[in-house]
């Protein structure tokens, strides 16, 4: 089994530190276009909200003050970068949602599919312990380096996680691209520069630091590229960073 070299950097509230925050937004395109899609339908919710995949609860402060927030994280989340002892998180075993039948009035699950073992097992819990007419906001990767090895498992194309939400019962289906190739071609400059940066051996040093100072320039202006097609809707959406979706609530689920 590979080593993973890096883990990706867990996500804090934005009010932690929101200048760093911001900055983190600008130069990682996944948080970035995350929050772009997350944080409007967010503001959405009201009543008692799921948030699966937990982590340090960073989007539980985008609820509004009418909304019950509750998360729930697996019993090993610490293997993920994150902490065991969030307030009102609950940790259960990845596969039965320790709540009853039709118990919240909304869900999140950010970044937090492709990990499961079993997606279609996960989907049918979050549906189940949802009311009908209760929305589901979810992201989910696409075109993103293995992370959390070896717990990375999936990577869903927008036909499959419409294929999800129909079989499990979610109307309204709304999937949205986050990014275009643009920024994905950033974002594989910003991690090769960061590998370059930090060699394995000091004998890599020579050549690969030396290799950074180039390859860095080059990332950041990617990296404006990429801003600038998305402020200017260009770039291709066949290759996102990742999608967006969300569903509600509203039935059985149907067999396909």
């Amino acid at each position: 089994m590979a080593e993973e070299k890096f883990q990706p950097i867990s996500v804090k509230p934005p009010s932690s530190n929101p200048l760093l925050f911001r900055l983190r937004c600008w130069v990682d395109l996944q948080l970035g276009t995350i929050a772009t899609h997350l944080k409007p339908q967010m503001a959405q919710l009201c009543g008692r909200i799921l948030d699966v995949g937990a982590g340090e609860s960073p989007w539980r402060e985008w609820l509004p003050t009418n909304c019950c927030y509750q998360g729930i994280d697996v019993e090993n989340a610490q293997d993920y970068g994150m902490s065991l002892d969030k307030p009102n998180v609950a940790y259960f075993d990845g596969v039965k949602i320790p709540f009853e039948d039709a118990t919240f009035d909304g869900a999140i699950c950010i970044e937090v599919l492709e990990h499961a073992a079993d997606p279609q097992g996960l989907l049918s819990e979050i549906a189940r312990v949802l009311k009908e007419g209760a929305p589901l906001l979810m992201t989910v990767p696409w075109s993103a380096r293995r992370h959390h090895i070896p717990h990375d498992y999936h990577r869903f194309t927008r036909e499959r996680l419409e294929q999800l939400f129909h079989m499990n019962g979610f109307g309204q289906i709304e999937i949205r691209e986050r990014g275009n190739d643009v920024g994905v071609i950033a974002n594989k400059m910003i991690v090769l520069t960061i590998r370059l940066l930090r060699p394995e051996h000091w004998k890599e040093a020579a050549w690969s630091i030396p290799l950074a100072l180039p390859m860095g320039f080059i990332a950041v202006t990617m990296l404006c590229a990429a801003h600038i097609s998305l402020y200017l809707a260009r770039g291709s959406l066949e290759d996102p960073l990742g999608y967006f979706a969300r569903g509600v609530r509203k039935s059985k689920a149907v067999d396909l």
